[in-house]
């Protein structure tokens, strides 16, 4: 129970199913009080409050778990290593993967319970074999659809998953939280990084790394455009904030094409530029049976992104992902998600992308 209106109607509706339900708020930092008060969130002291009003209407017990230090390791050290080498993360999807799926699962089947409940919006769908793990889909709200965070769950976890809301809108979910007299029915929603909570990414990656000054060059001229205070202030497809000393030649804004740890250096260039048709990617997580392959499937790269016909093939580094079309901000890090239909098949991380121009056939080298 996060707090917030999702988690309160989630766990109203298993009670009301007859399940013995109790509440459980995480404690993701060792310093709440310092660090989290007011933030936009889900894991302030006032979420915890929030969340334990909410509990007592339900009638159900209510326990505060500590997994900052968990949390610490697995989501935000990670998260800090990731930019620092050039790649863009996830951290909510890795949350769910390294915390709330596997930590939080792991203590809670040790403890006698048998799934963990929350209000993402995403599907169960039966198999028809009581023996298989569900189907995981996307939700029937196409705006609210949480399917990709949680596109790393295993059968083994989403066997042991619940998420009440993937039949209902949002405003649905509010209007039930008012009827129930839930005093979360109007909160809005969380949308800042947890753990930083006034927004300031770019700052808080500073203040871990500290300044480590390079060039910024144009990708074809290879002039020096500008200079930048760290290569983890930058994304694949940025262009606000890149302070460039002065123009491209033909006066078009410039987006960020490839960012260097190793060398300092930030590459920026046109938006064609951008253009991807292929990526690798590492570490394939499937949530059901791995599918046989080469396939076709649909891809997602982005948790709001728009899904894109893709190919997907077995590789030495993992899997090779042909795009049917030229995709663009395409960046190493970020977890791409197979559906088919609405059906999700599973995920892999991007290790490297291919520009449009010089893609070669899936498979082959």
């Amino acid at each position: 129970m996060s707090g917030g209106v999702d988690s309160s109607v989630a766990a109203a509706r298993m009670v009301d199913a007859g399940h013995d339900v109790t509440g459980v708020h995480l404690a993701l930092s060792s310093t709440p009080a310092a660090t989290r008060t007011g933030s936009r969130g889900c894991c302030s002291l006032d979420d915890s409050r929030d969340a334990r009003r909410v509990a007592d209407r339900l009638g159900i017990p209510f326990y505060v778990w500590d997994v900052s230090e968990r949390f610490t390791a697995d989501v935000v050290d990670d998260f800090v290593a990731e930019y620092a080498a050039g790649r863009t993360p996830n951290p909510c999807l890795r949350c769910n993967e390294r915390i709330k799926f596997a930590a939080v699962l792991d203590r809670a089947l040790a403890l006698g319970f048998d799934a963990v409940c929350t209000g993402h919006y995403a599907r169960l769908v039966s198999r028809g074999d009581p023996a298989a793990a569900p189907s995981l889909c996307r939700a029937r709200d196409g705006a609210k659809d949480q399917s990709y965070v949680l596109a790393v769950l295993t059968p083994h976890q989403l066997r042991h998953s619940r998420f009440p809301l993937g039949a209902d809108r949002k405003q649905e979910v509010r209007r039930e939280a008012e009827q129930r007299g839930l005093a979360v029915a109007g909160k809005p929603d969380s949308h800042d990084i947890c753990f930083i909570p006034d927004g300031d990414t770019a700052g808080f990656l500073q203040r871990r790394l500290g300044e480590a000054s390079g060039p910024i060059v144009d990708a074809f001229s290879g002039e020096r455009l500008g200079t930048h205070g760290g290569t983890y202030g930058f994304t694949i497809g940025q262009r606000r904030g890149l302070r460039l000393d002065r123009p491209a030649a033909d006066g078009r804004p410039r987006y960020v094409l490839r960012v260097e740890p190793a060398s300092g250096t930030v590459t920026v260039g046109p938006a064609s530029a951008l253009a991807t048709s292929m990526v690798r990617a590492a570490s394939p997580v499937w949530c059901g049976p791995r599918p046989d392959l080469p396939t076709g499937l649909t891809a997602q790269y982005r948790a709001h992104g728009a899904p894109v016909a893709c190919t997907v093939a077995a590789s030495d580094e993992g899997l090779e992902v042909a795009f049917a079309e030229p995709q663009s901000g395409v960046a190493p890090g970020q977890t791409v998600a197979f559906y088919d239909g609405d059906r999700v098949v599973g995920s892999a991380t991007i290790s490297s992308a291919t520009p449009a121009a010089v893609t070669a056939t899936p498979g082959t080298t």
